[in-house]
């Protein structure tokens, strides 16, 4: 790894070489203030101190962690900005920098991961909305303590050398998806990319086991589970309904975003919800107007966030311990979509 200059420390801070060469030689004329700024900064680049240099009282030579937090579609909504934010609230308890790196959503076989990334210079990585599988594959070589936040369905725990955590997935839709049955509506359909993410391919499992125990065979043209396109999916979900030879009486979506979609479009055509059709959704994500009055599932985005980043400081304190698969518990949230479940005893 190239060895930082003072130059470069310099040229970080807008100051001349000459002042941290003082700072680092033992002569005077730098300010207090200064003189800790400069030291910090060198720690932060990763300056390898004189043998002999001493620390000013209350600084020490111990330098900070770099984790990265490393990302796809960086949206500003507030479901992964709280998340984040637990994130970067808890590593400045424990001497650890937050480095922001951004992925594509898309990546072909020739794509390599950012020097960022490879270096030497992170000690640590979260990963999260990153489901391109090529893109996963490299993240899972890089030798360094990983823990992520959900993956693709086609790759397994084992492959990822790292820690998975999740969401509870399955009891929550099997949940909803039986109070649905248990209303009278026996032809349900589901909406959501299963092959994407293995939280989604989870839903789906507890949508179905909810319909195999009320032997209720799956109508597969009610089943929107193929891919849907990242900038499509108003386009992909409108079209779908189209092709439909007649409407179910409710629909399980994946995640609150389609949730909110599909219901405006059956608005749009005139379908009352839920008397015509239920809707559910899945994150409790309370951006769109339309969630307010949407089923759904909460996620705790805030405890999510912190869980990801104590594991993440346990396993670069225990690199050696078997990598776990941890789930959060979820909590169901019914609302005027699918009918008060109350208003019904």
């Amino acid at each position: 790894m190239k060895k930082v200059t003072l130059q470069e420390i310099a040229n970080s801070l807008d100051i001349s070489r000459t002042t941290v060469w003082k700072v680092f030689s033992g002569h005077d004329g730098v300010s207090d203030a200064l003189r800790t700024k400069i030291i910090t900064k060198a720690q932060e680049l990763g300056y390898t101190f004189p043998e002999n240099f001493q620390f000013p009282a209350g600084q020490t030579e111990e330098l900070p962690i770099n984790i990265a937090v490393t990302v796809c579609r960086p949206e500003t909504s507030l479901f992964w900005m709280n998340i984040i934010h637990e994130i970067a609230k808890e590593f400045s308890h424990h001497n650890v920098n937050l480095v922001y790196t951004y992925l594509p959503t898309s990546a072909d076989e020739t794509y390599t991961l950012p020097p960022t990334l490879t270096s030497g210079t992170i000690q640590g990585m979260i990963v999260m909305n990153v489901y391109n599988v090529h893109t996963l594959r490299l993240l899972s070589k890089v030798p360094i303590p990983k823990v992520f936040l959900d993956t693709a369905t086609v790759i397994p725990p084992s492959e990822l050398n790292g820690d998975l955590i999740l969401m509870e997935n399955r009891t929550s839709v099997y949940t909803i998806t039986r109070h649905l049955i248990e209303q009278g509506r026996k032809v349900l359909g589901f909406i959501g990319d299963i092959n994407y993410a293995k939280s989604n391919y989870e839903r789906y499992q507890g949508f179905l086991r909810a319909m195999e125990e009320a032997h209720i065979q799956p109508d597969p043209s009610m089943m929107l589970t193929d891919p849907i396109g990242i900038d499509t999916y108003r386009e992909d979900i409108d079209n779908f309904l189209s092709s439909l030879p007649q409407m179910p009486k409710a629909f399980v979506c994946a995640n609150d975003h389609v949730g909110c979609i599909l219901m405006q479009l059956l608005l749009e055509r005139g379908i009352q919800v839920p008397q015509d059709i239920a809707i559910s959704g899945f994150d409790n994500n309370i951006e769109n107007p339309l969630s307010s009055r949407l089923t759904t599932v909460q996620v705790f985005n805030r405890e999510l966030g912190l869980r990801l980043a104590t594991q993440i400081l346990f396993r670069i304190n225990h690199p050696d311990m078997p990598y776990e698969v941890i789930y959060q518990t979820t909590k169901v949230l019914f609302r005027s979509s699918t009918g008060d479940p109350e208003s019904e005893n």
